[in-house]
């Protein structure tokens, strides 16, 4: 018999992140690839790369994290879903596997990507899914909030918002959705599209509407801070745990 074709694979991934130290394989720390790696190895026996169609930081939670990976193996695409899913642990979950064209690639494809923020505004904090939201005390003006929200769509420099020591050629990116809603009981959600996101960036931006929120930044000066490109001026980084990559989106 010849040797077997290689075959493509998507993989649409859902992971809590809290036991997690991010994405990207680390030498020590457990992560999200090398735990998926770890599950194809046993049901290959080859050594798979799993490619992400980007990283996401240690305690980032994911609903629509996507990946790829080859394999030289004949399994197909619904028996990857049912072995990978019997074989992870319960943070990770395989929503969705399926075959694609061997020109597919998770990273380098993707069109644009959507982020979720959770925020809890009340003066008792939860015991019950406090992983996945931050919670803030202060009573927070999310009418202001909102208004600062919209000064970030368009296309933009967003050097002001990118985490220190990131290695971007450019740190201008296109800003489709940015919008704050009140979903009630001092529940808050920010949801954010675009076409790619620097390092922390997210996260820099919601530190900087909450900023907003409390009154240490007025609204209006978001727009400077933009423009000024320093991260100096911009509010502090909101935690991981309140936010989750919900869709990425190809082409």
């Amino acid at each position: 018999m010849g040797e077997a074709t290689q075959q493509t694979f998507k993989l649409v991934i859902e992971y809590d992140g809290s036991g997690f130290h991010g994405w990207q394989r680390q030498k020590k720390d457990r992560t999200v690839q090398e735990t998926i790696e770890n599950a194809l190895a046993v049901m290959t026996r080859e050594k798979v790369t799993v490619i992400g169609s980007g990283r996401t930081d240690a305690g980032v939670h994911a609903l629509g994290q996507v990946a790829g990976f080859k394999t030289r193996s004949r399994l197909d695409a619904r028996v990857f879903l049912t072995g990978l899913n019997s074989l992870l642990p319960a943070d990770v979950v395989v929503r969705t596997c399926d075959p694609m064209p061997d020109t597919f690639h998770a990273r380098f494809d993707v069109a644009s990507k959507h982020y979720r923020y959770h925020i809890l505004n009340r003066p008792i904090a939860p015991a019950i899914g406090r992983q996945f939201v931050w919670h803030i005390r202060k009573p927070l003006d999310t009418a202001a909030m909102a208004e600062a929200a919209v000064i970030l769509l368009g296309t933009h420099d967003f050097k002001a918002f990118e985490g220190t020591g990131s290695p971007r050629d450019h740190s201008i990116r296109s800003v489709t959705d940015s919008t704050l809603r009140i979903t009630g009981d001092g529940n808050l959600t920010y949801d954010i599209q675009a076409n790619g996101f620097l390092r922390f960036m997210v996260r820099n931006v919601v530190g900087t509407l909450v900023d907003v929120g409390v009154g240490k930044i007025d609204k209006q000066d978001v727009q400077a801070i933009l423009q000024s490109k320093d991260r100096s001026r911009a509010g502090a980084t909101a935690p991981p745990q309140g936010l989750f990559l919900m869709d990425v989106i190809y082409a």
